[in-house]
């Protein structure tokens, strides 16, 4: 299991890096947008619907790479304090709460994409984005690699490292 785990970890890092790369392109459209908008009065719905669009990406599918690298907020008022077993109990409790919810999410989305699927779903706005079912389906896509990577946290958590810290990369 530990190969598999080493494998979700490795493409949650790709996924982590093309995040990095979605942020970029943002920035740049932002700052274009924003130059366009003051300096010469031109403005486009699309752009600023792909600014969206590309922060819905950024987040939905840089959250597991996040969460795997200790990103999340947490409040270790106590868990510092706690022995290492109980320690690994807490983040063993915590990576299946984060699974069932994220397990939620999808099962909640996979309606939602299918019925934006459907109706072939574009943007109420003249002149803004088609396919606006792709973006809502990077929902699933989101909350499964999140699901993986808490998968995997398990795995390290279970062979016995002595922290969640420790089984991250």
């Amino acid at each position: 299991m530990r190969p598999l785990a080493g494998f979700v970890e490795g493409a949650i890092d790709r996924v982590g890096s093309l995040t990095a790369w979605i942020a970029l392109v943002m920035i740049g459209l932002v700052a274009v947008n924003v130059l366009l908008r003051y300096a010469f009065s031109v403005g486009s719905v699309w752009a600023q619907e792909l600014e969206w669009h590309l922060l819905a990406a950024l987040i939905l599918l840089g959250m597991s790479h996040a969460v795997q690298r200790g990103g999340e907020v947490r409040v270790d008022l106590f868990y510092a304090r706690f022995p290492k077993p109980l320690q690994r109990a807490v983040d063993v409790a915590a990576a299946l709460l984060l699974i069932a919810v994220s397990l939620a999410f999808i099962k909640l989305s996979i309606a939602y994409v299918g019925q934006s699927y459907a109706i072939d779903e574009r943007s109420a706005d003249p002149g803004g984005l088609p396919y606006r079912w792709a973006i809502k389906a990077l929902i699933p896509v989101g909350y499964g690699l999140l699901v993986l990577q808490q998968l995997a946290h398990l795995v390290r958590l279970l062979a016995g490292h002595d922290s969640a810290e420790d089984s991250r990369v």
